[in-house]
């Protein structure tokens, strides 16, 4: 792939139906819960991404047999081991879901990843893990690199967590916490956002026989085996944003297959935000149809629970036919980048006047203009861009291949919707 990419324009409508791979967060959930398991057991469809590439490599590092067959995992636990070095690269969910597992590890891992990855705050999981009796050595940073002291057993109990910075130091402390000696008996310090996440573990954790329940202040799990299963992963509708803000854009129709009838992901509210903007959605026997009238309505909305559809969505603001208001979402200027500053950056460059807010944008559409845009090193910034370009001729993207976090033929599958007949699959 080229350094930058010319993002495809389409004045005419849309008429595709997208295949996409398995979810990251449910993949990399169970890839944990998989090597913590009381046997073997088979992933099916999971995400082969960066993000999720480097959780398998992780779990490899600390003892995991993790054997590829065919498109699928075949996850065999061992005992967990240091000395390891984990290369973390700029994944959320390896900075904050292994740490918990290196602590039942017999030696120290090490962990660190891409320049970026030393700025993402992990105050919150590291502190929770000292209190719980785990040897940690960050410098005083509260934040990568940092090394792990395990001894092959952690402690357990009671812990208060400040996990406002992410919900990921929740779901990383209950993910092990069966293991532990005492379980976990969590209090929250203060909010989480993005909760539909910390909803995914405790299902994914309850799947595998796992007692966890909600308390007045958190949840408790209490101790004990992790049950070994096959589990076929659902695509990830977070990545399905792009697709089908396409159907918006254009005015044309995009369903994407397999939408599954229930499901913890965020991406799974993407129905009802698309109809507020004046989408039409419906359910069929495909999977989950979006419907775009050739115009777009604006969105003020509250995006605390689904952050990381934010960029596609404020990039279909910046083409609404009013003034947007998104809010909620403060905490992405923790994530790969500070989203709502490049979010800023890209929308102004194309055109629109944006506003940003201690927890949002405030986001007016303006005349179109051709822009170069940098990517960022975020995946989502690229989806945003490919979403802008539909309706704004002249778009390219520095380092277009941030895409590879989570969804590495992104370009190849976004050209071939945009060029295969109507009804088939790109």
């Amino acid at each position: 792939m080229s350094e930058v990419w010319t993002t495809p324009h389409r004045v005419t409508p849309v008429d595709a139906v997208v295949a996409l791979p398995g979810s990251k967060s449910l993949t990399a959930r169970a890839l944990v819960l998989a090597a913590l398991a009381d046997g073997p057991g088979r992933l099916v469809r999971p995400l082969r991404a960066r993000d999720t590439d480097l959780m398998a490599a992780a779990l490899r590092a600390l003892g995991v047999r993790i054997e590829e067959d065919g498109g699928d995992w075949v996850v065999t636990p061992g005992p967990l081991r240091g000395p390891a070095e984990v290369d973390a690269g700029l994944a959320g969910t390896v900075l904050r879901f292994l740490p918990p597992v290196a602590a039942l590890a017999d030696g120290p891992v090490r962990v660190d990843g891409d320049p970026r990855l030393h700025e993402r705050p992990n105050a919150g999981l590291i502190a929770a893990l000292r209190d719980l009796g785990v040897q940690l050595d960050d410098g005083g940073r509260g934040r990568a690199p940092f090394t792990v002291h395990g001894t092959g057993r952690v402690r357990g109990g009671a812990v208060t967590v400040d996990a406002s910075e992410s919900s990921q130091i929740v779901s990383g402390l209950l993910l092990a916490a069966a293991r532990f000696d005492e379980g976990l008996d969590l209090a929250l310090a203060g909010g989480v956002p993005s909760m539909p996440h910390v909803e995914m573990t405790v299902g994914s954790l309850r799947e595998r026989g796992v007692d966890v329940v909600r308390t007045e202040r958190g949840w408790r799990v209490t101790p004990g085996p992790v049950a070994a299963r096959d589990e076929v992963l659902e695509p990830d509708l977070s990545n399905a944003a792009p697709f089908l803000a396409a159907a918006l854009v254009t005015g044309g129709r995009v369903t994407v297959r397999d939408w599954p009838a229930e499901t913890t992901q965020p991406g799974g509210r993407l129905d009802v935000l698309l109809g507020a903007m004046g989408a039409g959605v419906e359910r069929t026997d495909e999977g989950l149809r979006v419907t775009g009238t050739g115009t777009i309505r604006p969105l003020v909305a509250d995006l605390g629970e689904v952050g990381e559809l934010t960029p596609v969505l404020a990039a279909l603001c910046a083409l609404a036919d009013g003034t947007s208001r998104l809010t909620g979402v403060g905490h992405l200027r923790g994530h790969e980048t500070d989203r709502l500053q490049a979010l800023d950056e890209v929308l102004t460059a194309v055109g629109a006047r944006v506003e940003q807010l201690p927890d949002g944008l405030v986001i007016e559409p303006g005349p179109h203009r051709a822009a170069c845009l940098d990517s960022y090193a975020d995946h989502r910034m690229v989806h945003a861009a490919a979403v802008l370009g539909l309706a704004v001729e002249g778009v390219e993207v520095r380092d277009p291949g941030a895409v590879s976090k989570t969804l590495p033929d992104f370009v190849a599958r976004w050209d071939g919707m945009l060029e295969t007949p109507a009804g088939a699959l790109p």
